[in-house]
């Protein structure tokens, strides 16, 4: 565990989560009442030695969010897959790295998929297939130190600048996950994600007024459903705020 760290991305603007990113920033939209970037941290923490977060977007929530012993990276500028590592490389300091996107709802530790890791090639946690793809669901990565260590600090995307030569050459690894994964780029992805972790049935924050009938909903803490509504497949971030998904 000392010889490795984890990092998880959470500097994203959210553009295809909105509107819901204009009240929380991605990585704190919780899915079954949990934010997005505490279920990363249980995945990667007993994995790793230390954790760092990138931060970016709504960096000043996150920041007064997270426990005091993880790492912050503040990004003036979003700098991307490749550049939050490269940004971070003083702080990685020739051990390897976990990486995890905050956004991807994916239960249960990464600890057996770091055990037996060798060190040397690029180990990847791929939802649903055998193979590496651009627009794979990335369920996590290990990277040993010396593929971090060329990383510069400009946005750049790690399948470009890393591992698609690294693919080329034969140094992937591909571990298939066929448990639970949903990216929550979307409303429509967010929604199922806390579908899939409620077994189907409405999730209600705590804070939230629910008054009326919800089927197959998420009620943010300071939503009202008032008597007589009836909400199906939405999300009811604010009282005047409802994202109908269909």
């Amino acid at each position: 565990m000392d010889g490795i760290v984890g990092v998880v991305l959470a500097a994203g603007r959210g553009t295809r989560l909105r509107p819901l990113t204009r009240i929380r920033p991605k990585a704190l939209c919780p899915v079954g009442n949990v934010p997005l970037v505490d279920l990363a941290l249980e995945r990667v923490v007993p994995a790793v030695g230390a954790v760092a977060i990138n931060l970016h977007h709504g960096r000043r929530t996150l920041d007064a969010h997270l426990p005091h012993d993880v790492h912050r990276s503040v990004e003036e500028a979003p700098l991307g897959t490749a550049g939050a590592l490269g940004r971070l490389r003083p702080w990685i300091d020739g051990r390897g790295v976990l990486v995890v996107n905050a956004d991807a709802w994916c239960p249960g530790s990464l600890a057996p998929f770091v055990d037996g890791w060798d060190g040397e090639r690029i180990r990847l946690l791929i939802a649903h297939d055998d193979d590496l793809h651009p627009t794979s669901g990335l369920a996590g990565a290990l990277m040993p130190w010396a593929d971090v260590a060329p990383l510069g600090a400009e946005p750049s995307g790690l399948y470009e600048v890393s591992w698609r030569q690294a693919q080329a050459d034969g140094r992937v690894e591909v571990v298939r996950h066929d448990g639970p994964f949903v990216d929550c780029g979307t409303p429509e992805q967010y929604l199922a994600a806390n579908l899939q972790a409620s077994g189907g049935e409405s999730v209600v924050e705590d804070g939230a007024r629910v008054e009326g009938t919800v089927d197959r909903c998420v009620v943010w803490a300071g939503a009202h459903v008032h008597p007589g509504e009836t909400l199906s497949r939405c999300i009811r971030a604010r009282s005047r705020l409802t994202v109908l998904v269909r």
